[in-house]
C-alpha cells in the first residue's frame, strides 16, 4: 500500500472501504487487475493483491485528481447521500478527465430519470449526463434496491412500514451487482456507451418480500402501509434533516409508482450465473434478522 503516483494502474476504485467498492476491489483483485483505491480514510483501504491507496473526497478536487493520476478506467460508486452529492459527483468526474482518465464506469441508479419519485435518483439522472458531456467513454450501472438492506427495513417488532403501496421492486443483492461491475471493469470497450439496470430474478411487492422473509426465518413478520404524509411524521422525530427525510420515504414511492418493476436479465447475461433470489440470499446470511423479536 502506498501512494507512489509512478505506478500506472489501470483501474481505479472509489468506495473501496464501502460495502460494494469492497467487494468490486477484491473481484479485481482475485483476477490480478493492477488497481488504485481511492478512498476518504487511508487506514481503511483494504490491503488487496496488485493494489495501492490513494486518500481523497470527491469534493477536493486537486486532491481526487492527483489520486486518479496514472488510471485509464474509474469506478465511481455514488456519493453517501448528502445536499451537495451532485456537486460532489461533479467534483470528481471533472477532475477524472483532467487526470487523463478516458473511462469512467457509474454505479447509478434503477429508473434515473431528471423527474423520478425517488429523490436521490434525480441526483444519478444529472451525474450520468455530466459524465455524457465531458466526452469520456462511460457505462452505467443502474441497479434496484439491494436485497441486502431489506432485512434492515424490518423494524425490532418484525414490522416494515413505509409509503410502497402494491408496486412491485426486483432486489438485487450487492454480491451480484459486484459481479457485473468487475466484468464490466474488465470488459474493456464493448460496455461503452451502455446503461445496464442490474435486477434480481423477479419483481414482487413489499408485502411479498415480508411474507418470504418471514417463511425463511419463521419470525412473524408484516408490512404496514404508510401514506406519504405518515411516513414522513414517523421519521421526523428521530432529527434528520427534511431532504434525508424525503429521500428515504421517496424509496418506497418509487415502488408504488411502479417505477422499480423492472426485471432485467444483466446478471445472468454478463456474469453467467442467475441472479440471487430472496430465499438464496436470506439463507447464506441466517444472522440477517437476528435483531427482530422471535
Amino acid at each position: 500500500m502506498g501512494d507512489d503516483q509512478e505506478i500506472t494502474h489501470t483501474v481505479g476504485i472509489t468506495g473501496a472501504t464501502g460495502a460494494l467498492g469492497d467487494l468490486v476491489a477484491g473481484r479485481l483483485a482475485r483476477l490480478g487487475v493492477t488497481q488504485r483505491l481511492i478512498v476518504r480514510d487511508i487506514n481503511r483501504a483494504p490491503e488487496l493483491p496488485g493494489t495501492s491507496a490513494a486518500m481523497a473526497a470527491y469534493e477536493d478536487r486537486y486532491a481526487f485528481e492527483r489520486a486518479v493520476r496514472g488510471t485509464t478506467t474509474l469506478f465511481l460508486v455514488s456519493a453517501t447521500e448528502a445536499a451537495d452529492r451532485l456537486q460532489q459527483h461533479i467534483s470528481a468526474v471533472n477532475a477524472a478527465v483532467a487526470a487523463g482518465v478516458t473511462r469512467i464506469v457509474y454505479l447509478s441508479f434503477l429508473a434515473a430519470a431528471p423527474d423520478a419519485t425517488f429523490t436521490f435518483a434525480r441526483t444519478h439522472f444529472h451525474t450520468e449526463e455530466h459524465i455524457r458531456s465531458t466526452g469520456v467513454a462511460h457505462t452505467f450501472l443502474r441497479p434496484s434496491l439491494y436485497l441486502d438492506l431489506l432485512p434492515h427495513w424490518v423494524d425490532s417488532s418484525g414490522v416494515v412500514r413505509g409509503p410502497a403501496g402494491n408496486g412491485r421492486v426486483a432486489w438485487v443483492a450487492r454480491e451480484d451487482v459486484a459481479d457485473v461491475a468487475a466484468a464490466v471493469l474488465t470488459g474493456g470497450a464493448a460496455h461503452d456507451g451502455r446503461t445496464y439496470d442490474v435486477t434480481g430474478p423477479e419483481a414482487v411487492t413489499l408485502g411479498e418480500s415480508v411474507r418470504r422473509l418471514s417463511a425463511v426465518t419463521g419470525k412473524t413478520l408484516r408490512y404496514l402501509p404508510e401514506t406519504w404524509e405518515e411516513a414522513l411524521e414517523s421519521r421526523r422525530p428521530l432529527g434528520a434533516p427534511e431532504w434525508a427525510i424525503e429521500g428515504w420515504a421517496s424509496s418506497y414511492a418509487a415502488v408504488a409508482n411502479d417505477e422499480l418493476d423492472v426485471v432485467a436479465p444483466t446478471v445472468p447475461d454478463i456474469t453467467g450465473h442467475p441472479a440471487q433470489s430472496i430465499e438464496g440470499h436470506l439463507r447464506r446470511r441466517p444472522t440477517a434478522l437476528a435483531h427482530v423479536a422471535a
